[in-house]
């Protein structure tokens, strides 16, 4: 067992803090967040995520969890702490890396013996160059200590699994000590570990993600090839991930990623590449591509309604992704203020992400169920596939509607069907 301190209470430290706290650690979760933390403390959690809330209450009443708001009351009790703070994009596209610094500041300032501090936030590679430069400019005694990379590969909506789960453990080390460490914090998780520098660990995360997204992108693009020569993007998909060169997984098209990763993450590894002089131009069309495809999917309704203008269309899911509430660089917010642009008149219903995005578009409708939402509306897009709107009366939904148009952003749905209910449907890439 050991005594570890997460900096950052969001999503990535939170379940770091829970699932270690889980397999047996000590574990002290820190947030300058006050509001964040009396809610931690209170027994709530300040987001969804599917049992989350659970292994939070469990873990904590255990007494293996424990929340602050001071950085220094993880450095003073914790031999390891995780650095999981936020490093959202900058306007350029780079990532700002300044509450790392802040981070690395507060830890060099109140170190008094050895501790090791992990980079668990997706980080530019050689920010753990520039975290031990902080610390050593910044500490006021002459104690010992490691830096290394543990990044994450947390999917929202199935965080948990992934953490218990790992594909592999990735652990970007300078010493033995910190090596042994870390190996002894995830002995109970059984999974590979790759150790690498810490130079090689920061670019597997930016790496891992931008490949991803390029196959998302790639499929997308393939999904118009399909769709103007009357091939279905489903079988061909299919086709392509028999190959285990190639995969199943992130083949499927629609209107593209969003999220806090991958958008993110492609943007600022294009950044590091310039900044270390090379033109990474294939993640830049892998970028052209995801923006695209909210226009096409924009036209494609356009085309369905002839005009946009005062026209009532239902959109289900605003979340970036199902089994989550997370609305960063979610797609239905360009979509939304797009058809919002050709006039149309917005009611929208998601399962969990309504009041955050309430937030950001307070001026359309919300809708209590999806019944409500098609009420009257000239056209349904799906936009985000959760699994509700699979198993809707969508009878009950064609006689509610003004005109029963359905536009499938995530090919959810059976063509035919939806068809012999009485719909116009059109998917992404179905001909």
């Amino acid at each position: 067992m050991r005594k570890i301190g997460i900096i950052g209470s969001g999503y990535v430290g939170l379940v770091t803090g829970a699932c270690f706290a889980e397999i047996g650690h000590d574990v002290l979760c820190v947030d300058n967040d006050e509001r964040k933390i009396k809610i931690l403390e209170g027994g709530g959690i300040p987001f969804y995520e599917p049992g989350l809330e659970e292994l939070v209450k469990k873990n904590r009443e255990a007494g293996r969890l424990r929340f602050s708001a001071r950085t220094k009351d993880a450095v003073d009790t914790c031999e390891v702490i995780f650095i999981c703070v936020g490093t959202p994009p900058k306007e350029g596209g780079e990532a700002d890396l300044s509450a790392i610094e802040r981070v690395a500041s507060e830890i060099a300032e109140n170190m008094t013996e050895y501790r090791l501090i992990v980079e668990k936030s997706t980080v530019p590679v050689q920010t753990g160059r520039r975290i031990k430069r902080t610390i050593e400019l910044r500490k006021k005694k002459n104690v010992e200590y490691d830096v290394a990379s543990n990044p994450e590969f947390l999917r929202e909506g199935s965080a948990i699994y992934d953490f218990m789960h790992p594909d592999r453990i990735v652990i970007g080390v300078e010493s033995e000590r910190a090596a042994r460490i870390l190996r002894e914090i995830y002995e109970p998780i059984k999974a590979p570990i790759i150790e690498t520098n810490i130079e090689s660990a920061e670019i597997i995360k930016h790496a891992s993600n931008s490949f991803l997204a390029m196959k998302i992108s790639f499929i997308n693009a393939v999904s118009i090839i399909c769709e103007r020569s009357g091939a279905d993007v489903m079988k061909v998909a299919e086709g392509m991930g028999y190959d285990r060169r190639i995969g199943k997984e992130f083949l499927r098209a629609g209107i593209g990623f969003g999220g806090s990763c991958f958008p993110k993450d492609l943007s600022a590894f294009i950044k590091i590449a310039e900044k270390l002089g090379y033109e990474f131009n294939l993640l830049k069309e892998v970028e052209k591509i995801n923006q695209e495809m909210r226009h096409l999917f924009v036209k494609k309704m356009e085309d369905l309604l002839w005009n946009l203008k005062e026209k009532k269309i239902a959109i289900f899911g605003l979340s970036f992704k199902p089994n989550t509430d997370d609305m960063r660089s979610a797609p239905s917010i360009d979509i939304i203020n797009l058809l919002r642009k050709e006039g149309a008149y917005i009611s929208a219903y998601d399962p969990r992400a309504m009041e955050k995005a309430k937030e950001i578009m307070p001026d359309i409708e919300y809708a209590k169920d999806p019944y409500e939402a098609a009420t009257d509306a000239d056209a349904i897009g799906i936009v985000t596939e959760w699994d509700e709107f699979g198993k809707l009366d969508y009878k009950r939904i064609r006689n509610l509607m003004r005109t029963p148009i359905i536009l499938d952003g995530r090919n959810m749905l059976d063509p035919e069907e939806m068809r012999k209910l009485g719909f116009i449907y059109r998917g992404m890439g179905r001909g």
